[in-house]
């Protein structure tokens, strides 16, 4: 009982100081990884070194699992790091999320020509990378999210969207990515990054973004 209360106690105050900026089904989440990770730490703790153990355990296993499930392990660290370099100078943005997910923002001039889903020759390097490590990592899956600009209708924007989402996932999935580690998305223009009055402003809009997340298992 002692360790259950202990456990809960760590559990609560990681996902009192993580969920201030996370919306509801984040915090969902980050609530049943804290409680699983610190419930785990805890038993872990507490065979080695008793209660001082236990309560060591929770914190640690707490703050592993308070991230809606998703964990950084040392593969996620090294795809990070094989992004960055060879992205370098491109435009694309390499990023560590608040939930422990690798995130790609590749923006139009680098991933698509204006109004189509045809894969542009400079994304290919960066496609070829991120697959290879994919492949490496068979824990992983990926979300691919494809957006528009405001520029002509919804009717257009939102197939599009989904066709280049579509492109990217079809040319990993040919680089020997597991056709069911990847999910795809189409936001259409409904999620603007930036102005969409401005020439600059929509090609920012204009943009895919590439999700990698490891799994606790």
């Amino acid at each position: 009982m002692r360790m259950l209360s202990i456990t809960a106690l760590v559990a609560s105050a990681v996902v009192l100081a993580g969920c201030a900026n996370m919306s509801e089904e984040q915090q969902r989440g980050t609530t049943r990884g804290a409680l699983i990770g610190a419930g785990a730490g805890a038993v872990i703790g507490a065979m080695t070194d008793g209660g001082r153990g236990a309560v060591q355990g929770a914190a640690i296993g707490a703050g592993v699992g308070a991230v809606g499930g998703h964990i950084w392990s040392t593969r996620m660290e090294e795809q990070r790091r094989q992004m960055e370099e060879s992205t370098r100078g491109t435009g694309v943005e390499v990023t560590r999320t608040p939930d422990n997910q690798l995130k790609l923002y590749i923006p139009s001039d680098v991933s698509f020509p204006v109004g189509r889903a045809d894969i542009q020759p400079n994304f290919r390097p960066i496609l070829d990378n991120f697959a290879q490590g994919m492949v490496r990592n068979p824990q992983a899956r990926v979300t691919i999210v494809g957006h528009t600009d405001s520029t002509g209708t919804d009717a257009i924007n939102n197939p599009l969207s989904v066709n280049r989402a579509a492109s990217v996932r079809d040319y990993m999935v040919a680089r020997g990515v597991p056709v069911s580690s990847v999910s795809i998305d189409g936001r259409g223009a409904r999620e603007p990054i930036a102005t969409n009055a401005t020439a600059e402003g929509r090609a920012r809009n204009r943009r895919v973004e590439i999700f990698m997340a490891e799994t606790a298992r």
